[in-house]
């Protein structure tokens, strides 16, 4: 029976999971922005909590990696960049406004190719696509990041060709998006800037249940 979880406040601390194989991959706590039925916006900085996992505190999955069973969670921290996390209602990506840490001059957008968000008691859980999209600053170049990983797991049968086009044809979209000025990149959000009065979160009593 599917649950109809009611949307989270601004301010609230939520907990952003990527689940696959019926296993947690990868979750940290993160500051809710904005939960409208147009919009999920999630905040989170360098220096957060997050759990991983691999072979190792250093070692994310791989391809060849991903079912072994010494692959387990680790705990780390996210680094290098604070993350303003849009992800528009329905879509299979979200888009990442990355800063340098503490700076406002931007580094890059990021598309994340993702499973539409899934709505927990908690927060939000999704299933990373392995293929993301790198833009830069000013939006006018862009490029694929990870092409071989996606290519790798599409060889090894995690998705079938047909999906594999749709995941693609889903970024293709987002960039599409980008060039034409449309939302969320036309938004101002480049410019939005978290409170200062918000510290970093840690996880919830609860996190790891699914």
């Amino acid at each position: 029976m599917k649950v109809n979880y009611q949307r989270f406040n601004p301010c609230q601390t939520v907990v952003f999971r990527g689940l696959g194989y019926s296993k947690i991959w990868y979750a940290l706590p993160a500051i809710v922005v904005q939960d409208t039925p147009d919009l999920t916006a999630l905040f989170w900085r360098a220096g957060t909590p997050e759990k991983w996992r691999g072979k190792s505190p250093d070692e994310k999955v791989t391809p060849q990696t991903v079912m072994l069973p010494e692959m387990k969670l680790f705990d780390r921290l996210w680094t290098e960049t604070d993350v303003l996390m849009l992800v528009p209602a329905g879509a299979a990506h979200a888009v990442y406004v990355m800063w340098d840490e503490g700076q406002k001059a931007l580094r890059c957008w990021y598309i994340n190719l993702q499973q539409p968000l899934a709505r927990t008691a908690i927060g939000f859980d999704t299933q990373d696509y392995w293929l993301d999209i790198v833009i830069c600053p000013d939006r006018s170049e862009w490029h694929w990041k990870d092409e071989d990983q996606f290519n790798e797991v599409t060889a090894l049968g995690m998705y079938s060709p047909e999906q594999a086009r749709e995941i693609r044809a889903e970024g293709e979209r987002a960039v599409r998006r980008v060039q034409t000025n449309q939302p969320p990149f036309c938004e101002g959000w480049e410019n939005w800037r978290a409170p200062e009065d918000w510290v970093i979160p840690t996880f919830p009593e609860g996190w790891d249940h699914l």
